[in-house]
């Protein structure tokens, strides 16, 4: 594909399903969507959230609550859904951030429960829906490669879904599956911190950073766009972290 095609890629006609997409990256993406021309359909287990998400996405997108713990739930979602382009997979519950010796071992498990068996979820019941050329999206982070003290269950569902996404690309070939790996970023995944402790943390990550800022929603956003449009790409994390795994 020459340059003058590449510039001109869209998702005029495309239906783009964003798991996760009520706020943070997940809704970024979705609007990102909408605005390339796609019919968006965002589903998150908060139908509150879910209803005002879709208020202020562009018109014709709309969405469903759905609780991705329920695999008889994420199978009748898909079933309505019907063919689709793309699978963006964002959702998430707040991080388990603890000490292994503190750790709770039902609550590791429980974990897991969104973060990676709601993607698997995802992926079995809409990977056959996806039409000829479309994608699949998946969401790990860079505390995959570069982990801290406190980050055992978390570290480990991020490693998880890498390995996953490079199977499925094989596996459901020449389906796409990729994922991306943000870094920290902006967004509500944090709310559970009181907001001088998320500051702190902004801040303190901001000053080591090579581009000096902490990243926003919409930077990870135009990633997940790239990996939909861009069609030779299959099995790849790409990391958008602002430089963050090299200091």
């Amino acid at each position: 594909m020459g340059n003058n095609q590449l510039s001109n890629v869209t998702l005029q006609k495309s239906r783009v399903v964003v798991a996760g997409g009520t706020s943070g990256i997940g809704f970024a993406v979705a609007e990102a969507a909408a605005q390339a021309g796609a019919e968006v359909i965002i589903a998150s287990s908060n139908r509150e959230r879910v209803a005002a998400a879709v208020d202020r996405l562009p018109q014709g997108a709309r969405g469903e609550s759905l609780d991705f713990t329920d695999e008889a739930q994420v199978s009748a979602f898909f079933t309505r859904v019907g063919a689709f382009d793309h699978l963006v997979y964002t959702a998430g519950e707040a991080l388990l951030l603890q000490n292994l010796a503190d750790v709770s071992i039902k609550a590791a498990q429980q974990a897991f429960e969104v973060r990676y068996w709601g993607a698997l979820k995802a992926v079995k019941y809409g990977a056959s829906l996806i039409r000829a050329g479309g994608s699949i999206t998946l969401t790990s982070g860079v505390a995959s490669s570069r982990p801290l003290p406190a980050w055992a269950i978390p570290s480990s569902i991020l490693g998880a879904i890498e390995s996953l996404t490079r199977t499925l690309a094989v596996e459901l070939a020449p389906l796409r599956v990729n994922a991306v790996a943000p870094g920290v970023l902006r967004t509500a995944l944090w709310d559970n911190m009181s907001e001088a402790d998320r500051n702190g943390l902004y801040d303190h990550i901001a000053e080591k950073m090579p581009v000096r800022r902490v990243g926003e929603a919409s930077d990870v956003a135009r990633t997940y766009l790239y990996l939909i449009q861009q069609g030779f790409s299959t099995g790849q994390v790409i990391i958008v972290d602002g430089g963050h795994v090299l200091v």
